[in-house]
C-alpha cells in the first residue's frame, strides 16, 4: 500500500485526501465519508445511473466520461466486476440515452477486467478518451504481464488497452492489451487520462517507476513517469513505449527538487510539449514530511531525431502560499494560460483553483484564483477543470460540489452550481465534468446512488442543467 505523502497544510491534507491511498482504501474495502455542506439550487441535477456492484456491474467511477458521436457516455470504473485478488478488477461502461424522452438511461458493462494472473490489467485509475472511430483507451493501473510486486505479491506493473466496438450493433466489444509496463523502470501503477497527438501516439502517466528517484514512498519504485506509446508500423504489430522523463523527487535534506508522483491528465501545446503536474517533489514546504507540495511541469520535445525531451519546472507549490499537492493535471485556456487544482495549500489549507500565465521571458506566473475554506464551498479538489465558451471555470470538490468560478470586474467570483445530498444522490465528486453541445455538465461521483453493496453506495453518473 502506498503511504500518504504526509504534508498537511492546516490540516487539509490528510489520508482523505490523497489519491494514492483512496485507491488502496478501496482495495482495502474501506469508506471514508467527507463531511457534508449546504445545499445549492442554481442548477438542476439527475442521476443517469447508479452503479450496483457485485460481479455484474461497476463500482467507484475512476474519472469522468466522454461522450461518442451518438450521445453515449462512456467510463471506467475502479472496483467492481468480480474478483482479482489481491487487486479490484474493475470496469469499462457504457450508459445510452433513453429513446424516448423521461426513460432511464441504460448501462452496459462493456468489458470486467480480469487481472494479471489473465494477462488483463486491472484497477483503472483513470476514465477512458475516444478516437474518431469510436474506440476507447485508458490504464489500469495494475495488472498486465510485469513483474512488479506489491506486499510480496505479483501485482502486475498496470496496462493501456483498447476497447474497439463490435461490427454489429449487439455484440460484443473487443479488449486489446496495446501494452503491459514489463518492469517498474518502464513505469509502474499508471493513473489518470491519456491523450493522443496528431500521429496517433498516446501520452500518459505512471505514478511510481520510471528508473528515478528513490525517496517516494516505502512499498513503489521510483518517483514516476511519462511515457509515449507509438502505433505499430504495420497492421497487427506491437505499440512502443518510450519513457520520456523519469521524476527524481526530492533529495533527502533537499530544499528543492524534481517532481514526483505525476497524476495524468497531460496537455499538448501545438509545439507538441506536453504539461501537467506532480502531486508531490518541488519545493520542501511545511509539514510536507520532505516530500515537497507538487509542481506543474512543461517536457518539450527534442530538436532532433531521437534526442531526449527536456523537462522545465513552471511552478513549485508552496503549500499555505498558493496551494499544494495537484492531484490532477491541467487545461489550457485560449490565451495559452494553463488551469488546475490543488488538493491542499491555499489561504486556509483546503485546497485551490490556480492559473500560471506565460511572461514573455519564458517564465510563468501562478496566480491563486480560489482558496477553498473547506465550509460551504467544499473542499480539497481532486479533479481537473473544464472551461465554458465564456472562459468560467467548472470543477468538483471532494466536498460534494460542483462549482464555478467567474472573473468579474477584475475579480474572480466563486458559486456553487450543485452540492451532492449523499445517497441515493451522489457523493464525493472526484472526475472534472464535461459540457455537452447544449450547455449541460455530465461526470461521476465516486460514492452514492443507490447501490446496496457498498456503504454509502457505489457511485453515480450525473448531468447536471442550467
Amino acid at each position: 500500500m502506498a503511504r500518504n505523502p504526509g504534508w498537511e497544510t492546516a490540516g487539509a491534507m490528510t489520508h482523505r485526501s490523497d489519491p494514492r491511498f483512496k485507491t488502496h482504501l478501496q482495495l482495502m474495502c474501506l469508506l471514508v465519508l467527507a463531511l457534508s455542506s449546504p445545499a445549492s439550487a442554481e442548477w438542476k441535477e439527475k442521476v443517469l445511473y447508479s452503479f450496483q456492484g457485485g460481479t455484474s456491474d461497476g463500482v467507484y467511477p475512476a474519472g469522468g466520461v466522454v461522450f461518442d458521436k451518438a450521445g453515449n457516455l462512456y467510463g471506467a470504473t475502479t472496483d467492481g466486476g468480480g474478483e482479482c485478488p489481491p487487486a479490484q478488477c474493475g470496469t469499462v461502461f457504457q450508459i445510452a440515452p433513453p429513446a424516448q424522452k423521461g426513460d432511464p438511461w441504460t448501462e452496459t458493462v462493456l468489458h470486467i477486467f480480469k487481472g494479471n494472473g489473465s494477462g488483463d490489467g486491472n484497477t483503472p485509475a483513470g476514465g477512458v478518451i475516444i478516437d474518431s472511430a469510436g474506440n476507447l483507451y485508458g490504464t489500469t493501473g495494475y495488472g498486465g504481464t510485469g513483474n512488479c510486486v506489491l506486499l510480496g505479491t505479483k501485482v502486475g506493473c498496470g496496462t493501456v488497452y483498447e476497447l474497439s466496438p463490435p461490427g454489429q450493433k449487439g455484440g460484443a466489444w473487443t479488449e486489446t492489451v496495446l501494452y503491459s509496463f514489463p518492469t517498474s523502470k518502464q513505469g509502474y501503477l499508471p493513473n489518470g487520462n491519456l491523450v493522443f497527438d496528431s500521429a496517433g501516439h498516446l501520452y500518459g502517466a505512471t505514478m511510481f517507476g520510471g528508473g528515478y528517484g528513490t525517496s517516494c514512498d516505502p512499498f513503489y519504485q521510483y518517483c514516476g513517469a511519462v511515457f509515449e506509446l507509438s502505433p505499430p508500423k504495420t497492421k497487427g504489430g506491437e505499440w512502443t513505449e518510450k519513457v520520456l522523463h523519469g521524476f527524481k523527487g526530492m533529495k533527502p535534506g533537499s530544499s528543492t527538487g524534481d517532481g514526483a508522483n505525476p497524476n495524468g491528465g497531460l496537455v499538448l501545446d501545438r509545439k507538441g510539449a506536453i504539461f501537467g503536474t506532480t502531486y508531490t517533489g518541488g519545493f520542501h514546504c511545511a509539514n510536507d514530511a520532505g516530500q515537497g507540495c507538487g509542481t506543474v511541469f512543461e517536457l518539450a520535445p527534442p530538436t532532433r531525431k531521437g534526442g531526449n525531451w527536456t523537462e522545465t519546472i513552471l511552478h513549485r507549490f508552496q503549500s499555505d502560499l498558493d496551494g499544494g499537492g495537484p492531484a490532477a493535471g491541467v487545461i489550457f485556456d485560449a490565451q495559452d494560460n494553463l488551469h488546475g487544482t490543488t488538493v491542499g495549500g491555499g489561504g486556509y489549507g483546503e485546497g485551490t483553483v490556480f492559473k500560471l500565465a506565460p511572461r514573455t521571458d519564458g517564465t510563468w506566473k501562478e496566480h491563486v484564483l480560489y482558496s477553498f475554506h473547506g465550509q460551504n464551498d467544499g473542499a480539497n479538489p481532486q479533479g481537473s477543470v473544464v472551461l465554458d465558451s465564456k472562459g468560467d471555470i467548472y470543477g468538483t470538490s471532494e466536498g460534494g460540489m460542483i462549482f464555478r468560478i467567474r472573473s468579474v470586474g477584475g475579480s474572480w467570483v466563486f458559486a456553487v452550481v450543485y452540492d451532492f445530498k449523499k445517497a441515493p444522490d451522489g457523493w464525493h465528486p472526484t472526475g472534472p465534468p464535461m459540457f455537452d453541445a447544449a450547455g449541460n455538465l455530465f461526470g461521476t461521483t465516486q460514492w452514492g446512488g443507490t447501490g446496496q453493496l457498498c456503504q454509502g453506495g457505489c457511485g453515480t453518473v450525473y448531468e447536471v442543467s442550467p
